[in-house]
């Protein structure tokens, strides 16, 4: 896969920013040839950089259409957890983790587009050193949202 240039980066970020930005506008941001917009568009197709497009319906808002899960996390050791809560932090979907006190340890709001997202972040949870064991509840509905 080739890497990509400034004005891939650049032409990547208008894209994402405003999916339905046309040529022009396009060319008029970059400064390039709307033809060149056009075959750099096509390469970034060819070469896997945009691999798809996606409508999105509604209001617009995104979190609508999430799945959330809590997942109860116990720790083999408490006190030196600390690599549990690290390694939660690289995942995006993590949106919130709680230091409990009680049975379990943390409790960890997850939110992905797919249950099989959720589902994939758990056996990861699940494998990490640190973690004994895990319960994984579906959130039904959000009845108040911030």
């Amino acid at each position: 896969m080739k890497s990509l240039d400034r004005i891939d980066e650049q032409l990547l970020a208008e894209l994402k920013a405003n999916a339905k930005i046309s040529h022009a506008e396009l060319s008029a941001k970059i400064n390039l040839s709307r033809n060149a917009v056009r075959v750099r568009i096509e390469r970034l197709e060819r070469d896997g950089f945009i691999k798809g497009y996606t409508i999105v319906t509604g209001d617009g808002d995104a979190s609508q259409n999430l799945t959330t899960a809590l997942m109860f996390v116990y720790r083999h050791d408490r006190m030196r957890g600390g690599d549990v809560l690290n390694s939660l932090r690289k995942f995006p979907e993590v949106v919130a983790c709680d230091v409990m006190t009680g049975d379990f340890d943390l409790v960890v709001r997850v939110e992905a587009e797919k249950a099989d997202r959720i589902r994939q972040i758990w056996q990861q949870i699940a494998d990490m050193p640190g973690v004994r064991d895990t319960l994984t509840a579906f959130a039904l509905s959000s009845i108040i949202r911030k």
